[in-house]
Order: C-alpha cells, then structure tokens, then sequence
C-alpha cells in the first residue's frame, strides 16, 4: 500500500524546488513528487518501504528547512 506525506518546506526559488525534486526522484521506493513553489508544500507519494523519517531527512539534507511535515495515507 503506498505511503503520502506533506511537507511545508520553506523554498525561495525553483533552484530550491528543483534540489528537493532532485533527491527525492532518486529515492528508492518514490513514486510521485508534487512540488509547489507557490504554496511551499512537498507531497510524496511512496511505496512501502520508504517511512516517513527518511523521506524528511532526504528533503533536510538539501539545506531547505522543513517548517511541518504529516503523513496523509
């Protein structure tokens, strides 16, 4: 069963959104990135065996400052 979860991650520019894009296609397990600049938010969509800690830490590595985060499904 898939995995989604929400992020409020504080982005400036596209270069931001595109980093976050970046490293979370490159996870093992991800099936749908949606970013919007516009409104701050970073859905992820994900199989089973990506949890919740590690689809965060992947996002904070980038240097962009995650404000919330929930799991939806």
């Amino acid at each position: 069963m898939p995995h989604q979860y929400h992020f409020d991650v504080t982005m400036t520019c596209s270069g931001c959104s595109n980093a976050v894009n970046r490293v979370l296609t490159r996870l093992d397990g991800v099936s749908n990135v949606d970013i919007s600049l516009e409104k701050q938010t970073v859905d992820v969509t994900t199989g089973d065996s990506l949890d919740y800690d590690t689809v965060y830490n992947t996002i904070a590595k980038t240097g962009k400052k995650v404000n919330s985060g929930k799991t939806i499904q």
